[in-house]
């Protein structure tokens, strides 16, 4: 009774202070959308590309129509020399340009090796990766081309010649991701790594809220001066409203977008409620680590912003030094991702993510080992702005 008695009072808190209706719903509906839209065509496309062209012939101009008919790759100028066109890299006006020397086309037809250069910036590291592969592909098939319509005229068979252009045959296969669709990728991570960062927030500033306004024992006298009973009460009405909002997003993603999954729906339902409570142990121990608004909202944020770094998804963890690597277990979005990746974008069973399941049920845990703090902070500690 003591508990729906607290879960109307909380209910009144959210009411009045619009604060928690913009962090809990209106924010991460936005963050969401934002994501999603951002980065709905997949992968960047039409990237605007340079061209030095001083050979200037049939050949080259065919590889120029060729880069430029590429998805990722678009010929937006041609310059006369390489100092305008690295002058144009430096102004952003192009990530990349294609220099193909004079006397390009007399060599390839002599078989004498010429030499095209390509220059990309890795300024951004997608669309650098993205250019270069367009650009390294064309420089490919400007050899392959000439080869071709070299054993042509000496009478080889097109398999003879496809034989001897391309004597491996590479099948290959990306599992989960064909398409190799940025969205997939970086929403996934992105989204549930905002949705934590508020939920931290959310949950410090709960507490510090009552602490802040001399409300504390109140708050526990409502539940007969029971720390545990207090929390529950407190919290049990936000962890709805995040279990809605965390549910919306993976049905919007899941069900709407149709980002690829292989496991269980029941596996997103599982991972969607570890997320959220896992979450709030953690704000609720950072408050009670440091029971003071501003110092536990301060440690909530820098511990989320780290967790983008830290969840694996930019930049493999296996590859970071020993030090990282062991730290990143203290990170719950790490284990989050880890947990999507295996059974959700993988298909396999939770059992083979069990140690990243069993460190999120330890962040959810987390409370208890400053739960008397948080009540002692309550009945004696005094605000300092």
């Amino acid at each position: 009774m003591n508990i729906w008695q607290l879960m109307k009072r909380e209910m009144k808190i959210l009411y009045k202070n619009p604060i928690y209706g913009f962090c809990m719903v209106a924010f991460p509906l936005l963050v969401m959308m934002f994501f999603t839209s951002m980065m709905s065509e997949g992968l960047p496309e039409e990237l605007p590309v340079g061209v030095v062209d001083q050979d200037n012939t049939s050949t080259t101009r065919s590889l120029v129509r060729r880069l430029d008919a590429f998805q990722s790759s678009k010929v937006v100028a041609r310059f006369p020399s390489m100092a305008e066109a690295r002058r144009a890299i430096q102004e952003n006006q192009i990530y990349a340009f294609l220099y193909i020397p004079k006397g390009t086309t007399d060599q390839l037809l002599a078989q004498r090796q010429p030499k095209i250069s390509f220059y990309y910036s890795m300024t951004s590291i997608a669309s650098g990766s993205l250019l270069m592969k367009d650009l390294k592909t064309i420089s490919v098939l400007g050899s392959a081309a000439v080869g071709q319509a070299t054993m042509r005229a000496r009478g080889f068979t097109d398999r003879q010649i496809q034989t001897f252009l391309q004597p491996i045959r590479i099948d290959l296969h990306q599992i989960g991701n064909p398409w190799t669709n940025y969205n997939v990728y970086l929403s996934t991570m992105l989204i549930p790594g905002c949705m934590m960062l508020f939920i931290f927030l959310i949950s410090a500033y709960s507490i510090g809220m009552e602490l802040k306004f001399r409300r504390g024992t109140e708050w526990l006298r409502m539940a007969d001066n029971n720390i545990v009973v207090a929390i529950l009460g407190k919290f049990l009405l936000q962890t709805l409203i995040w279990l809605a909002v965390i549910y919306c997003y993976e049905y919007y993603l899941f069900g709407i977008l149709d980002f690829p999954y292989q496991g269980s729906p029941w596996t997103l339902v599982l991972l969607g409620l570890m997320e959220v409570l896992a979450a709030q142990g953690f704000g609720i121990f950072a408050f009670g680590l440091m029971p003071s608004l501003r110092m536990s909202m301060s440690i909530c944020s820098l511990w989320a912003v780290l967790s983008f770094s830290m969840a694996g998804s930019a930049f493999p963890i296996m590859g970071m030094d020993g030090a990282l690597q062991a730290l990143s277990w203290l990170f719950p979005l790490r284990h989050y991702f880890m947990l999507y990746q295996i059974c959700v974008f993988n298909g396999f069973p939770l059992l083979d993510a069990w140690f990243h399941f069993a460190a999120l049920a330890a962040f959810i845990l987390l409370p208890w080992l400053v739960i008397s703090k948080i009540k002692n902070a309550m009945l004696t500690y005094v605000y300092i702005p």
